[in-house]
């Protein structure tokens, strides 16, 4: 079967406008809280190297700056690189660049992904790519934090069809499984113009995330399943919260 989904659907949507009026509503102090139980987890040294992987406007790395960390956030979105930008201080720094492709080699104690920022490529090739990258800009025994969707637990409770008005715009949202992906048609109108995104997210468990791991000297130490840092359940858990270190 032939896919029917943009496989650049990422370009497009998050350099958009509507990509943030949509989430515009995301809880911010959700997303500081992860933070801190991330940071009380991992128990950094004050002058670590942190790389936010696909930093989106920046708000994970101002905050993990705030405590005093050395931030690099990276980010294909250039709209996005330009909004961080204005918060740039001696140890927070943002460009735009392609996660596949390394930066700063052997350069990080710790690299982040966070909220979903992994599964959008059609070729697995860059997926591997993606991890590849990680493992080469992490120092030895550097850890990576991945934060996806529990699918096991997210499939089965997809709407279909639903409506959202923010700002003055209703977006109507389908979502359905196509191939393996979960495939979210976003459509709407403004000042007389319709658009239509697209957002296309990889369904991947935790064997397949083992695999791309494994090949990449990076070895699972253990999982979370929540921004409380609970243990994870494949059942239960919202969230799959993956802790990995690069082996020597």
């Amino acid at each position: 079967m032939e896919n029917t989904h943009d496989s650049n659907w990422f370009k497009n949507w998050f350099d958009s406008p509507y990509y943030h009026i949509l989430y515009s509503n995301r809880n911010i102090k959700e997303a500081e809280l992860f933070i801190d139980n991330l940071v009380d987890y991992l128990k950094p040294k004050a002058d670590s190297q942190f790389l936010d992987l696909a930093c989106g406007k920046g708000r994970h790395s101002i905050y993990l700056n705030s405590k005093k960390f050395n931030v690099t956030g990276i980010d294909l979105s250039p709209h996005s690189i330009d909004h961080a930008k204005q918060f740039e201080n001696d140890s927070l720094h943002f460009y735009v660049h392609d996660m596949r492709t390394p930066c700063k080699e052997n350069h990080f104690d710790y690299v982040v992904n966070l909220f979903t920022s992994f599964g959008y490529f059609d070729d697995e090739a860059d997926n591997y790519a993606t991890i590849d990258s990680v493992c080469k800009v992490l120092q030895p025994n550097g850890f990576f934090v991945l934060d996806f969707f529990n699918m096991e637990k997210i499939i089965p409770s997809i709407i279909p069809h639903e409506k959202k008005t923010i700002q003055g715009i209703e977006f109507t949202i389908e979502k359905k499984i196509e191939d393996d992906y979960i495939v979210k048609n976003i459509s709407f109108s403004d000042e007389g113009k319709k658009y239509h995104f697209q957002e296309c997210v990889k369904i991947i468990t935790l064997p397949m995330f083992e695999k791309y791991f494994s090949v990449n000297k990076l070895k699972i130490v253990d999982l979370r399943g929540s921004y409380n840092m609970d243990t994870f359940n494949h059942e239960t858990s919202d969230r799959l919260i993956l802790i990995a270190q690069k082996q020597e």
